[in-house]
């Protein structure tokens, strides 16, 4: 048995240590993956050689990079066993917003909720890939992958081509009180969602460090659309709803890239 320690930059949210564990579950020998999201480092506990995780890693494109690698003598490994169900707790948690946010754009004007709905709507296309994989062949979870990669790809380019067309045109200022009231509670719907996997992948911590919640991309992105809108309030202009939101689409269809990788 054999423990590498590998640190990945860009591993700053719970999607993408799900895509991971996916695209690691192609690779044999691997007994137990911990995960330290807040430093960004993977333990995998593996037998065989190391260059195969590190080559499957590395097509992730997250910024893999191997730091160690021992000879360990570990063989039995504690699971979560309620990992299952605070998956599908964070599942309907993204989903859930992702209606709210949807809804609450559209009514609003606002293409930076709407694109935040999209980017939680890739989230729960993630979780729910995670659990419906469980225990199932690796097929079933590449042809599930690839499905959920297209639908983001289609909405993401159905909503720049609305930005377009709001560019071109005149359209009336989106409502900030909105955009502010909406994005503050789905930022604190991102935070419990990652104190939940925090939880789950640390059973022996009753706490995790406030400082995990502000790694995430999804709270960048929820702080992003609230200071569009102050700023639609401060320059009575639209512009600055329509850049946060063409930034986040460009989020949402990079996470369709990693996706539809591990479908290939």
């Amino acid at each position: 048995m054999k423990k590498s320690l590998f640190e990945i930059t860009h591993m700053d949210c719970p999607s993408e240590e799900n895509l991971i564990r996916m695209k690691l579950g192609e690779v044999s020998g691997i007994r137990h993956l911990d995960f330290d999201l807040s430093a960004r480092r993977l333990t995998v506990h593996h037998e065989g050689p190391e260059a195969t995780l590190e080559a499957a890693l590395e097509s992730l494109q997250l910024g893999s990079r191997r730091l160690s690698t021992e000879h360990s003598r570990q063989t039995a490994f504690s699971e979560n066993r309620h990992q299952k169900r605070l998956l599908w707790t964070v599942l309907l948690i993204n989903f859930g917003f992702f209606v709210i946010e949807i809804s609450t754009g559209l009514l609003s004007r606002s293409m930076g909720l709407v694109a935040d709905s999209l980017d939680m709507l890739a989230d729960a296309f993630v979780y729910g890939i995670s659990i419906y994989a469980v225990g199932g062949p690796l097929l079933r979870k590449k042809k599930v992958a690839r499905l959920a990669g297209y639908f983001q790809l289609l909405l993401a380019t159905l909503g720049f081509l609305e930005v377009l067309r709001r560019f071109l045109g005149t359209e009336k200022l989106p409502d900030f009180n909105t955009m502010i009231v909406v994005s503050v509670l789905a930022l604190l719907a991102n935070g419990y969602c990652l104190y939940l996997l925090q939880k789950s992948k640390n059973k022996h911590e009753a706490h995790m460090k406030a400082s995990l919640i502000f790694t995430s991309n999804d709270v960048i992105i929820n702080l992003g659309v609230i200071a569009a809108a102050l700023l639609v309030l401060w320059t009575r202009s639209a512009l600055p709803d329509l850049i946060i939101g063409s930034i986040v689409f460009l989020l949402v269809v990079q996470g369709a890239r990693r996706i539809l990788k591990l479908g290939k």
